[in-house]
């Protein structure tokens, strides 16, 4: 694989318009499984290579489950009007063949709240309504949690992990020539594209900061979406590439998400 580094680029925030969204998301972490790459690849868009790593002589995918509470999401043409609500995004990671950008492709999203109707109707994203419950302890002295606990209920991908922080950095990742690539393409991909509701390819973009995550490691987890899609078995823990933990983070994202012209697709629509 390639190497990565955190470019000037990547790190220096384009300037946010007035119908642009900032919120601060707590207890974000990034569960990532080792997926089946054959199965993968029939879930693109022919435009997106999947990236892969190697373990063991064999292939495989890479496919994050990240969940998240917006503690105070908020458009910036009236900051004082702020939401909460958890959310659960599933993302394979990609590289767009036209132009070699690192991205995320979105098989959806769980979202504790009824402002999905909006990106689900308006803008056609495959996200999708959902209870979320955390149960977090996060120790500010140690710098790590005491606990980590997520479920999702009434979705379209219920799910229940749990999670164990060791509260160091990140100083390796499996598959990967060095930390840094694998934090440049695990944690920061600035874009992302899906299949929209009705078919179409979309795109939005985000930005956040380079990310200060700790290592963690999966305790328990099902994934209904991931053993229903035949990528992984959740509750296979082998198949665990790796858990990143981090408390708070601030995300800018930009607004409105938009279908991707001259690249209409023959997929379904997305449910």
């Amino acid at each position: 694989m390639q190497q990565r580094t955190f470019s000037d680029e990547m790190l220096n925030r384009p300037q946010p318009g007035l119908i642009d969204v900032e919120t601060t998301l707590a207890h974000f972490a990034v569960i990532t499984y080792l997926i089946d790459p054959d199965v993968a690849r029939q879930l693109l868009h022919p435009r997106f290579q999947l990236v892969t790593v190697m373990r063991d002589g064999r292939e495989f995918g890479l496919l994050s489950v990240v969940p998240f509470v917006d503690q105070d999401f908020r458009f910036r043409f009236c900051p004082w009007l702020k939401w909460q609500f958890g959310q659960t995004n599933y993302r394979v990671y990609v590289r767009d063949q036209k132009t070699d950008e690192l991205a995320v492709w979105f098989l959806g999203t769980s979202l504790d709240s009824w402002t999905v109707s909006i990106p689900r109707h308006c803008w056609k994203l495959p996200w999708h309504r959902a209870r979320i419950e955390f149960d977090c302890e996060y120790n500010s002295t140690e710098q790590r949690y005491e606990h980590y606990r997520m479920k999702t209920t009434n979705s379209w991908a219920d799910a229940q992990v749990e999670l164990s922080d060791t509260g160091k950095p990140v100083t390796e990742l499996d598959g990967f020539p060095d930390a840094e690539t694998g934090l440049v393409v695990l944690t920061h991909p600035l874009k992302g594209y899906y299949f929209r509701r009705d078919g179409r390819l979309g795109s939005y973009s985000i930005w956040h900061d380079r990310l200060q995550m700790t290592v963690g490691q999966v305790q328990s987890a099902h994934f209904a979406l991931l053993d229903q899609m035949q990528l992984v078995q959740s509750s296979d823990l082998d198949q665990v590439h790796s858990v990143l933990l981090q408390p708070t983070t601030e995300f800018t994202i930009y607004l409105p998400p938009r279908p991707v012209e001259g690249d209409l697709s023959d997929k379904a629509a997305a449910v």
